[in-house]
């Protein structure tokens, strides 16, 4: 590559920034995915036996991560913590893909908690997202 094609050619993209705030504490995660794995223990009662059958909560966590974070960008235990997950490179959202592949290393439960500087653990990592606080969604007076 020549200097000049050097110069002109554009730089990666750099990490999501949230101007309005700190990354969520820890335990406003956990809090978040509390919420979510109690409201998908009571949906798996419709088609299966939760306690019997291990998988079918785990699957349906991961079904919730993939079309919740994959649309919205937070489920709704982040829409109560008041979290969302975005695409660490630019801020926007997942997609649905990204989004199950991120639900199922969670459910694996170890990736989730190897975590680096920005507490994005090897599910985040592997999607390319990251957890911000969400911003407020009417203005302050």
């Amino acid at each position: 590559m020549t200097v000049a094609a050097q110069q002109h050619s554009p730089a990666p993209p750099g990490p999501a920034v949230d101007p309005t705030g700190p990354l969520p504490t820890l335990a406003r995660r956990f809090a978040a995915l509390s919420i979510d794995w109690i409201l998908c223990l009571l949906a798996t009662n419709l088609y299966a036996d939760p306690v019997s059958d291990g998988w079918a909560p785990v699957l349906t966590l991961v079904l919730v991560y993939g079309f919740f974070i994959g649309l919205f960008a937070q489920t709704p235990g982040m829409w109560v913590c008041r979290l969302h997950c975005v695409r660490y490179t630019d801020g926007g959202r997942i997609g649905v893909l990204r989004a199950l592949l991120r639900g199922a290393l969670l459910g694996l439960v170890i990736p989730a908690l190897v975590m680096d500087e920005r507490n994005r653990g090897l599910h985040d990592r592997a999607a390319g997202s990251i957890v911000l606080t969400a911003p407020p969604t009417r203005p302050t007076r």
